[in-house]
């Protein structure tokens, strides 16, 4: 099993930025892609951006040049860092991990953004 717990989300202002964080623990060994979703209310869940533990990283559309995503394989850890935040960002943010053909999910953690 993988237990993921993500961090780092709160309420900015529009323009703000945010780094959020998801650490893995258990049996993290053999993990390959990790990523980042996203959830606003009302709305579907939404790819956000992967990290492969080779180092690939790929973004959303809409999230390139604002989002980056990185990994820290030593800590089995995760960080979304993200500028220039807008209103139409709030959401739940939720990271996974895939190992093998099974997925683990976090709990999420909210952003906020005010206009």
């Amino acid at each position: 099993q993988v237990q993921l717990v993500e961090s780092g989300g709160g309420l900015v202002q529009a323009g703000g930025s945010l780094r959020l964080s998801c650490a893995a623990s258990g049996s993290i060994f053999g993990i390959n892609a990790m990523a980042w979703y996203r959830q606003a209310p009302g709305k579907q869940r939404e790819w956000v951006a992967t990290a492969t533990s080779g180092g690939t990283t790929n973004y959303a559309d809409s999230m390139k040049g604002r989002f980056t995503i990185s990994r820290d394989n030593a800590k089995a850890t995760v960080y979304l860092q993200m500028n220039s935040l807008k209103p139409e960002d709030t959401a739940v943010y939720y990271c996974n991990a895939a190992k093998g053909y099974l997925l683990y999910w976090g709990k999420g953690t909210q952003v906020t953004v005010s206009s």
